[in-house]
This record gives C-alpha cells, structure tokens and sequence, in this order.
C-alpha cells in the first residue's frame, strides 16, 4: 500500500470516529453547564429565601418597636398624673379606665397604682383584674423602676393566666407613684396568624428577652418548637428588656417556581443542552421576577413602617379646642428626608374663661426616643397646667423630667399664655425661636428673654415678657424646621418667614398652610410644627 493510500485511510478513521465523540463531549459539557446552572438557581433560591425572610422578620420587629411608645405613654401619663395629683384616685381610675378591658382598643387586662415608698402595702388602687404580682414580687420588679422615665417589663409566662407586666414611674423628685399594668396572654401561648394578615403563610415564635428558650416564650403560632425550616430572628429593644422574634415560612416566600427551577433546569438541560441559553434567560427572567416581588415586599412593609410617623401625628393633638374670640389654626409636615418620628410638637391648653396655654416645642435628635420624650414633657406640661402653675414654674420642672447629661436630649420649648379679653400675650421661652406678632400691616417678632432649653439646668429661672395686640392680630409660633437652612444664617430665615408672612393673604389656615409649603420649596429637611391664632377684627362686645 502506497503512502497515499495509508494517510487517507487515517483520515476516514478519524472522521468515522469525531461523530462517536463529539455527541458525548457536547453532552459531557451541557451536564456540566446544566448541573452548574442548576446548582446556582438553587443557590440563588435559598440566598433570595433567606434575605425576603430577613425583610419579613425587620418588617414585623418594626409593629412591636412602634408598640413601645404608646404603652409608654400611657403609663407615663397616668403615673404623670398621680404624681400631679398627689395619688388621686378618682381621676387615676377615671384616666385608665378606657385603656383596661378587652374590647378593641383596650391594651391592657389590669392597671394598678403604687406609692412608690408603700410598695409593700399592695396597690393604692386596682382598675380591671387583679395583679398577679405578689406584694414581694411587687417589690423586686418595681425597684428597677423607682429610677424613673424607663418603661419596665416582666413576664409571668407561666401563671395561671399569663402575662406580660409594665411598670412606669415618673422621674424622681416629681413621681412619687408607680403605675403597673399587664396584657393577657392566652393560656396555651398560642397564636395564629390572620389568613389576611400581610404575615400569612408565616410562623412565628416571641420570646421575652434574648433568648430562645421555651420558658421565655410569649407567643407562637405553632404546636411544638422550635420552628421547622429556614428561619431568621430578630431582635427588639423594649423598654428595659428587649423581644426576640423568629420567623419561618411555610411556603416559598418568592413562589414554587423559584424553588422547582433548579430540577427544571437539571431534566431540561439533560436532554436538550442545545438550549442552554433560552435556559440561561429564562433563569435570569425569573430572577428578576424575584427582586421585582421583593421590591414590592419592601414597597409594601415601607407602609407599615409608616406607622412610626403615624404615631407622630397621634402623639399631637387630633383637633384644637374652641376658644370664643379666638381663631386657631396649626400644621404638622415631616422634614423632606426623614422618615422616623421626631420631637416638634404643639398644644393649645384652655386655663379658663378668657385664658389660653399655647405650647410649640422641639426635643433634640429624632426616632422613638425623641417621641417618648416630646409626649413625657407634652403631657407633663398639661398636668402642670392643671395645677395652675405660671410657664416659668412649668420650665422649670420640665428639667427634672429630661437632662442632657443624663439622656442626651434637650428640648427648647416657648409658652404663652393668652388673655382673650384683653388681647395680652405673655410670652416665655426656654431657647425657643421667638413667635411671630402680624398686626396692622406688619410683622414683627415678640421680644423676651430666652432661658437655657429644657435639661440643660436644673433650677434654672426662666422670666417672661407681656405684649398687647390690636384687634385683627395673628400670632405665629413655630420650630425651626419652618426657619432653618444649611445655607443661611438663622437671622436670614427669620427675616425670609417675615416677608413671607406679609406676602401672604386669607384666612389663617390657608396662611400656615403656603407658609409651610413655601418652606418645603426651599428644601426643608426638619420637622415643622407652626400654630397660629387670630384675634377678630373687631373687639367683642
């Protein structure tokens, strides 16, 4: 055989034998992309499983940190009370009796009063059931409280009727009481998630502190524990205490497609290699399918984080009283950033016939604990008020309520006090911004003397400073937030708000309301609170 003949022969061998190979070579390589694209969708399932349970769990932990401040106010502002009142119990059990009960509403099943120095004589007075501390349990659980200003927890998980206890007393020398409350529990802790709840098709555990033990759980929704599947915790700051919460989900929170995908990809790819890139994008479309489900979860729970700064409307007066041969008139409007609540707040306080307590003030910082504060120091200047006690007295006191070197906060706070009749104001200031007097074609600010912000002194004496006004008068108080720009002086924003009050026109709300809005043009990042009051144009006969 020739040369020629051997090489050709060679050649057909090898041709014979690439179509033998080269199906197994492309199914050794779609097996090997198939297995690699299924491993990472499934993957890519359980981290996407993982983080919208992570988002669930930060969504739910939000509920019970927005609860915080509204069992703090309550018992803060009937243990306010009882210290205002020296302990009476008439208006103690008037005050709480709407909060205890079960109708909706009512958070709590007992409400008691405590002197703080009589702990071991047992409860002033009871409102709703019993309490199931002993006069000795009494006393341990309410020596952490005796500091004042803190909320305290307990559990009594494993009474005969569970609970969970809370226990405020105002801040010493003022509180002389302790006021406790509980919320039931139901016997077997066991509680079910709403089939229209936004947590369906969730599980849940609550325990009381940081752990996860059985004996301090408050409620589930299954039969036994621990929950079963993924799962992710989060832990929640309450009052002294904290709540550890754990989510599992009972079905895939992204949908059965993602979960089945990787099983999809492995049969299809086994057979049909060939169409490893319709795979490919058919994984990415549901990918994306994924993060668009989860942006809208955390569209959604955004909502229900709305909550914190719905407490902060709650917390402000829900209307004003009328007051004859008076216009009143006041706006709220969160800074363009922010998204926690803050401590801007007003009040308007009747004090009789022809007197009026008008109130705008600003606790420093923002989030829960400056809304604790604003409402502690709101509701303690109504008690206040309730004694009869001038705004200087009531500056004064409001420091033993708040310190900056004990809780890091301050609060400037601006009261005056209006005589209907006699169209006089009497305006005092603890470092507030000074309010804004429109009459006959002009306005101007009303001058006194500004005292330290609230907390800053202890004792600090405060005086105030009497103006008359002519008929047809529009006072305004505000916060700074209606004033203050990164890029001007507070001098300019003062002098900018009164060229901008002469501008404007009408009755007095539409007057706060292009006032605030003017303020949002020009980039307003803090809270606004502004109150407005108009005398007639005329003098009442």
């Amino acid at each position: 055989m020739s040369d020629d003949g051997v090489e050709h022969e060679i050649h057909a061998s090898r041709a014979e034998r690439w179509p033998d190979w080269l199906p197994l070579a492309t199914l050794v390589v779609g097996l090997a992309l198939t297995a690699a694209l299924a491993l990472a969708s499934a993957a890519q399932y359980r981290s996407n499983e993982q983080r919208l349970l992570r988002l669930r769990v930060h969504d739910a932990a939000t509920l019970f940190t927005a609860a915080l401040p509204e069992i703090q106010t309550s018992l803060g502002s009937a243990a306010e009370l009882a210290s205002a009142t020296n302990g009476d119990v008439r208006r103690f059990r008037r005050y709480v009796a709407p909060l205890v009960g079960t109708k909706p509403g009512q958070s709590f099943v007992t409400m008691s009063l405590w002197q703080r120095s009589r702990i071991s004589r047992g409860p002033v007075t009871v409102v709703g059931a019993a309490p199931e501390l002993s006069t000795k349990a009494a006393a341990a659980f309410f020596a952490g409280a005796t500091r004042g200003g803190t909320l305290n927890v307990t559990g009594l998980l494993h009474a005969p009727a569970p609970r969970i206890g809370y226990a405020y007393a105002a801040p010493a020398p003022a509180g002389g009481y302790i006021v406790y409350a509980a919320s039931a529990i139901p016997p077997n802790h066991k509680s079910p998630v709403q089939s229209n709840s936004a947590f369906a098709g969730l599980d849940f555990a609550l325990y009381l502190g940081r752990s996860q033990r059985p004996r301090d759980l408050l409620l589930t929704s299954v039969n036994s524990l621990p929950l079963k599947g993924r799962h992710a915790a989060a832990v929640v700051p309450f009052g002294d205490t904290s709540l550890t919460l754990v989510l599992s989900a009972r079905h895939p929170l992204a949908g059965t497609l993602p979960q089945r995908l990787p099983w999809i990809i492995a049969i299809v790819g086994t057979f049909v290699t060939l169409a490893f890139s319709l795979i490919a994008a058919r994984l990415a479309t549901r990918r994306r399918d994924a993060e668009r489900l989860a942006g809208e979860n955390r569209r959604l729970y955004a909502e229900q984080r709305g909550i914190a700064q719905t407490l902060q409307h709650a917390l402000l007066p829900q209307e004003l009283p009328a007051i004859d041969g008076l216009e009143l008139s006041a706006r709220y409007a969160p800074g363009v950033d922010g998204v926690d609540v803050g401590g801007d707040w007003y009040d308007v306080i009747p004090l009789g016939r022809e007197r009026v307590l008008v109130v705008v003030g600003d606790v420093s910082g923002r989030g829960l604990p400056a809304a604790t504060t604003m409402a502690a120091l709101r509701y303690a200047i109504r008690g206040y008020a309730a004694q009869d006690d001038p705004p200087a007295t009531i500056l004064t006191k409001l420091s033993d309520l708040v310190s900056v070197s004990r809780d890091g906060q301050l609060a400037t706070v601006l009261c005056a006090v209006m005589n209907v009749d006699r169209r006089e104001i009497t305006v005092t200031s603890a470092g507030h911004l000074p309010p804004l007097l429109i009459s006959g074609g002009d306005a101007e600010y009303i001058k006194s003397d500004v005292g330290l912000p609230v907390g800053v002194e202890t004792d600090h004496a405060y005086s105030s400073a009497t103006v008359t006004v002519a008929p047809g008068a529009t006072f305004l108080a505000f916060t700074d937030g209606l004033v203050e720009r990164r890029d001007e002086s507070i001098t300019d924003g003062l002098a900018r708000l009164r060229g901008a009050a002469l501008e404007q026109d009408g009755d007095l709300p539409e007057l706060l309301e292009r006032l605030v809005r003017g303020s949002h043009r020009d980039a307003a990042e803090d809270d606004i609170a502004i109150l407005g009051l108009r005398w007639p144009s005329s003098t009442r006969s």
